[in-house]
């Protein structure tokens, strides 16, 4: 019979980046519900207070520290944190990310190209070897990247997103087979279109929804108290086997 304590967080440090809204900050709402300390990282001071003190009122756990993971000093000042206040870290949560150009590929500016590697892949790749050496060091701990349907098809006007969202997918699969060994797991959320600021200039585009519902089974967009369930899935010991996969959250997109 399956052990219901698998999904307590109790006595879990979680840090979820990109959680001042949508996906991450519902992330962090649920896995404070479910007994989880949990960091809430974004790069506004203001902001990332905002959620960690909501959570606190409605009696969950929760630190607020501002952090540009695009940013490798501002990522080692986190850590540095993190090491100094608690010690150890159970989870990490890689969802901050950036898309700054919706248009033609062969229009991306190179500027908009290293910005959105910056924080897509550069951050996310640095988070994790920070992550894992703690996790390795403790004695275990899991990984969870935020990734994208796009990872697995490009989506038009999106070239340089979809592609850093592809290389996560990679990132994901790699750190799995090495981090396996010290108890290590690494896994990443494809989620389809949700319903986000950062997402607003598709859901709120009437004539790009027309284009993209049809090819959704589940004919609607997704809601961040969605995608995040997966998230705490796999980060919890319900998911104790589970490393190297990458799973759509999409209502169908990708079947």
């Amino acid at each position: 019979m399956t052990d219901p304590r698998i999904l307590d967080f109790s006595g879990r440090l979680a840090l979820i980046t990109g959680a001042s809204r949508g996906i991450g900050e519902a992330t962090a709402r649920l896995m404070a519900s479910q007994g989880a300390h949990v960091i809430v990282s974004s790069r506004k001071t203001d902001s990332v207070e905002a959620v960690a003190s909501s959570i606190r009122e409605a009696g969950g756990q929760a630190t607020g520290i501002a952090c540009h993971v695009g940013d490798p000093d501002s990522v080692e000042a986190l850590f540095e944190r993190i090491t100094s206040d608690f010690g150890r870290l159970d989870v990490l949560v890689n969802n901050a990310a950036t898309n700054p150009h919706f248009g033609p590929i062969v229009e991306t500016p190179l500027s908009m190209v290293d910005k959105t590697i910056e924080v897509n892949i550069r951050g996310f790749f640095h988070m994790s070897q920070r992550a894992a050496s703690m996790m390795r060091d403790q004695g275990g701990g899991s990984i969870v990247n935020t990734s994208s349907i796009n990872g697995e098809r490009p989506a038009p006007y999106q070239g340089i997103y979809s592609i850093t969202k592809a290389a996560v997918i990679s990132m994901t699969q790699a750190f799995a087979k090495e981090c396996a060994a010290w108890k290590v797991r690494v896994n990443a959320v494809l989620p389809g279109l949700t319903d986000t600021r950062f997402a607003a200039a598709l859901t709120t585009n009437e004539t790009m929804l027309k284009m993209i519902l049809p090819l959704i089974p589940m004919g609607r967009i997704a809601q961040p108290e969605e995608i995040a369930p997966a998230i705490a899935f796999l980060s919890s010991d319900a998911a104790s086997y589970i490393t190297g996969a990458c799973l759509p959250v999409d209502g169908g997109f990708l079947a």
